[in-house]
């Protein structure tokens, strides 16, 4: 890759946002091939598993195992999503370098997702605030905290989000000691004016802690959000290997952005991800071969790569080749 080529973060989220919308469990083993296989493509930062009770999420049950397999990875950035302040304690044993807590800006999504109201959660988030910089005085590294302000683009549940909404809740999840805060398309209802908008009100209010944003394809505009997200200074997107996920309070929002086309549009457009096109489609067989029958979705993987493109696919093998000599 280039060194004058602007960086930007795709985190893969298919291992938490991906598994956890479905109804089958995938087996550890096949996680941790999962994760093996996208460490190889190039990614570099991974959501691996969310801290909730087995009863009510078995998809999530191994979070430990499959924590500790991907922290074997030395430079990857391994993050896990967690409810409450006990999740938080688990996530902080476990070795995780990034917590996101989930803060719905909808009162109707807040209570359905994790049966608190969003004041109720900001108070929740300070606690956690609380309990990492215990853990980091007793010398134990320090860990990132995210809020991750759902439901910002609007609700299934309780409809339009006001405006006036969103911005109280970015400002009262940075005087609970957010580090970075993160903008979610939870139901799939963002178009790209209103990713504008939001963007520039949000930052007002966070400044540089405005960092990353997690889209939803739900009606087809998850690009093309992106591209907006791109022009107003966003450089951290999540999204889903094969389009796998959604939100299992959110009625019909199935479908992160997928992995592979975004990486496909960042690339196109100059942008350095450090991820192999080539080797992140063929990683998709593992969820072939681990969820027969599950619904893979993405054009990249249908169509193929343009021919144009082998160029910088060789660039990136011959830059590889020269790393493990």
């Amino acid at each position: 890759m280039s060194d004058t080529q602007e960086r930007v973060v795709v985190t893969e989220v298919g291992m938490r946002d991906g598994l956890q919308s479905i109804a089958r469990t995938m087996p550890t083993e096949f996680k941790r091939r999962w994760i093996d296989a996208a460490y190889a493509a190039g990614v570099r930062h991974m959501e691996v598993a969310s801290f909730v009770p087995a009863k009510l999420l078995p998809q999530m049950a191994d979070a430990d195992e499959v924590i500790a397999h991907a922290l074997t990875y030395d430079d990857l950035i391994v993050t896990a999503l967690v409810p409450n302040l006990k999740g938080a304690q688990r996530a902080l044993d476990s070795g995780v370098h990034r917590i996101v807590a989930p803060i719905s800006v909808s009162t109707a999504h807040s209570l359905a997702n994790v049966r608190k109201t969003p004041v109720e959660m900001i108070e929740s988030f300070a606690a956690m605030r609380e309990l990492i910089d215990s853990a980091a005085s007793a010398n134990v590294r320090r860990v990132e905290l995210i809020a991750g302000l759902s439901t910002v683009f609007g609700c299934t549940l309780q409809g339009a989000v006001p405006y006036a909404d969103i911005a109280a809740i970015a400002r009262a999840a940075l005087q609970a000691g957010a580090d970075v805060i993160a903008l979610g398309d939870t139901t799939g209802e963002a178009t790209p004016r209103q990713v504008g908008e939001i963007i520039e009100l949000v930052r007002e209010v966070a400044g540089n802690k405005l960092r990353s944003l997690h889209f939803h394809d739900t009606r087809g505009l998850g690009l093309a959000n992106t591209l907006i997200a791109l022009q107003h200074g966003i450089r951290e997107f999540d999204a889903s290997l094969a389009g796998l996920g959604g939100c299992p309070h959110a009625p019909g929002a199935t479908g992160n952005v997928n992995t592979e086309d975004l990486v496909f549009m960042l690339d196109s457009m100059g942008y350095d991800t450090g991820i192999d096109l080539t080797r992140l489609i063929a990683s998709r067989d593992i969820l072939a071969d681990a969820l027969p029958g599950e619904p893979l979705y993405g054009y990249l993987a249908r169509a193929g790569l343009p021919k144009q493109f082998s160029a910088a696919v060789q660039r990136f093998e011959s830059s590889e080749s020269r790393v493990s000599q």
